[in-house]
């Protein structure tokens, strides 16, 4: 019992620091929005708005993904359990993001979205990368996780292709300092490399494995 109301504290303090950076650019906002302080966002307001969303839901993307290495190298299966949390959290930064693209940037002019999004390479992947979430976390419960079965993880295998998208799209949105996109590139080659040298290193089973979503990522 003292170790159940352990994980309930210890998820509720992640939900508060996932959601601080966002409560923080709410706040920025409402201060330029009254003109509290105009200059709180920065010169281009919409600009730091979209960019602080997008940027989060790639940290959270790449936290997520860093779960599974963690509890291999600590040994703590506790720590999955933390897994789909942040992974939503991912995803609801990265909703905002582009929610705030269509409202702020293209102002209500939704028709133009399918124009952009092809003619604009940067566009294309993080609208590619938004998508292929969407199924993610639709099917992040429990109860989908016994309806795919198998074919659970290898849907949710996905997520390593929408972080390479989202590093990409990043990437092509920064126009003279590379630095970070760098940063979170090296990041998510790391754990990709050690996703494959787990699964290089791992025994073959002899029979079929039962549905271990767990183990899928």
């Amino acid at each position: 019992m003292r170790a159940e109301r352990g994980i309930v504290a210890a998820k509720a303090a992640v939900h508060a620091l996932a959601l601080a950076p966002m409560a923080l650019l709410g706040w920025r906002a409402w201060q330029v929005g009254s003109g509290a302080d105009i200059d709180a966002l920065g010169a281009d307001p919409v600009a730091a708005i979209e960019h602080g969303l997008g940027l989060w839901a790639l940290r959270l993307l790449l936290i997520t993904l860093a779960v599974t290495p963690l509890r291999q190298l600590l040994g703590q299966p506790v720590l999955l359990r933390f897994r789909r949390l942040l992974g939503l959290h991912a995803f609801a930064y990265a909703s905002l993001h582009f929610a705030a693209y269509l409202v702020l940037d293209l102002r209500g002019w939704w028709t133009q979205i399918l124009m952009e999004i092809v003619e604009r390479p940067y566009i294309t992947v993080g609208f590619a990368a938004w998508l292929l979430l969407v199924p993610l976390a639709l099917t992040s419960t429990r109860g989908w996780m016994r309806r795919l079965g198998r074919n659970w993880g290898r849907l949710h295998r996905l997520v390593y292709a929408v972080a390479t998208l989202a590093v990409l799209h990043f990437w092509w949105v920064v126009k003279s300092d590379f630095r970070e996109p760098l940063l979170y590139a090296a990041i998510l080659a790391v754990l990709l490399g050690w996703r494959l040298a787990r699964r290089r290193g791992a025994p073959r089973p002899r029979q079929p494995a039962s549905a271990g979503a767990e183990q899928q990522q």
